[in-house]
């Protein structure tokens, strides 16, 4: 798809946004000052509520050995028998903050008087800066016009509301038997498997059993979420939560799974399209593996190569960063691999075989204008502080760099999605909490 400005990109998120049956979704905005910095911030609080608690939910949580106070609750309310909520806050992420798991425990019981439901109902995610306490008191007090925006025609003011520094909002929608999965997703920097400094909402009104969507989503994450990278650093929030409003069913299992993941693998790719400072997305797609693994680390290695990703960037085909990457995993992970059949393609066109480079003349240049071809955007001249920031706030195209690492060697393959490194990633880190 192609999208010739922000007004065509937010038409095109409409057709997605219709939310299934028994879902409402509603957000609010208001001012606060941080304790940590003592000026005023914006903060946006999110409500996405089911017309009656389902027994039928899952999650998948990040693996950091430092989870923010919302994912040790959201852990624990997977023992529940129903989820009748989500509460979601941006700005602050609420880890390693003093009493956070109160401060998160309170704003559910708050959310739950609200909405008619037991506090252990509704399940709490943050997002935004590390270290900082939430502004429970204002929170709460925003609650009520959070839960009186509640609505059941779209989804869309939720992806708008769970956004950091994301450019745009990322809904994608499936249709099967009558039915519908809907997803959205807030994501844009710290992104690295196993998960992603992400937040993910998937809400179906397909009837699922609990132990099914349990059995499906990690599946469904295995190959979506957690093949993207952007700079190979692992958030302490990540959420991906699927619910079930039951109110659809019949729909065969194997239908269901493949909307699920049809899905998944969209907001994924959404997430590194709008990755932050992102000019580029790769595909690195290994095939000819002994197994999945090897296949993902050799490709993770190509998409985590800050001098590859520079190279990318600059619309140079460096081909010889692109080679170290790929040997630096396997000469020192995998030593025992024979690279001797070791076969790479840059858009298709032969770059590496039989341990040399195959370049022409004019590969470079072809190469070069095939980079131009898939960048998103080009970088604007930096502000008078010397910041550079994205000159676009849509994705004009859904175009990517297909890398292709062929081992010759076994039968496995999997693709990685990752991102070239920019001034705009450096800006954005460099001045994110200022």
């Amino acid at each position: 798809m192609e999208f010739s400005s922000e007004s065509a990109h937010r038409q095109w998120l409409e057709t997605q946004a219709a939310l299934p049956q028994g879902f409402r979704v509603g957000a609010t905005r208001f001012t606060f000052t941080p304790v940590e910095v003592p000026k005023p911030a914006f903060m946006n609080l999110t409500l996405i509520a089911l017309d009656r608690p389902s027994p039928d939910f899952a999650a998948v949580f990040t693996r950091n050995a430092f989870p923010g106070a919302p994912v040790q609750i959201g852990r624990k309310r997977l023992a529940e028998p129903t989820l009748g909520a989500i509460l979601v806050n941006n700005k602050v992420s609420n880890v390693c903050a003093p009493k956070g798991v109160e401060a998160s425990e309170r704003l559910c019981a708050a959310a739950a008087a609200e909405l008619g439901l037991r506090a252990e109902d509704v399940l709490p995610s943050s997002t935004g800066v590390i270290g900082w306490t939430l502004p429970v008191a204002a929170m709460v007090g925003a609650l009520p016009a959070a839960a009186a925006a509640l609505q059941s025609r779209s989804i869309l003011p939720a992806a708008l509301g769970i956004m950091t520094t994301d450019l745009y909002p990322k809904i994608r929608q499936a249709e099967v038997a009558g039915g519908r999965v809907v997803g959205i997703a807030k994501g844009a920097g710290m992104i690295e498997p196993n998960l992603a400094t992400m937040l993910v909402y998937l809400l179906t009104d397909m009837a699922v059993p609990r132990a099914v969507l349990r059995r499906l989503l990690p599946a469904a994450v295995a190959d979506s979420f957690n093949a993207i990278s952007i700079d190979s650093d692992q958030s302490t929030s990540d959420t991906v939560v699927a619910v079930s409003s039951g109110v659809v069913s019949g729909v065969p299992e194997a239908a269901f799974a493949e909307a699920l993941h049809r899905v998944c693998r969209g907001l994924a790719e959404d997430v590194v399209r709008n990755g932050e400072g992102v000019h580029h997305v790769m595909k690195v797609t290994v095939q000819g593996a002994p197994d999945a693994a090897l296949a993902k680390a050799v490709g993770k290695s190509v998409a985590n190569s800050p001098l590859f990703q520079c190279a990318l960037c600059g619309n140079d085909p460096n081909i010889g960063r692109l080679v170290c990457a790929v040997g630096k995993y396997l000469g020192n992970y995998r030593p025992d691999v024979d690279v001797s059949r070791c076969r790479i393609t840059l858009g298709g066109h032969l770059v590496f075989a039989d341990g040399a480079f195959r370049i022409a003349a004019d590969t470079e240049r072809t190469l070069s204008a095939y980079f131009r071809q898939a960048e998103l955007y080009e970088s604007a001249p930096p502000d008078a502080r010397g910041v550079f920031r994205p000159p676009i706030s849509w994705p004009p195209h859904e175009r990517a760099v297909e890398i292709g690492i062929d081992l010759g060697i076994g039968p496995a393959a999997f693709t990685v999605i990752g991102a070239d490194r920019s001034h705009e990633y450096i800006s954005e880190n460099a001045d994110y909490r200022s």
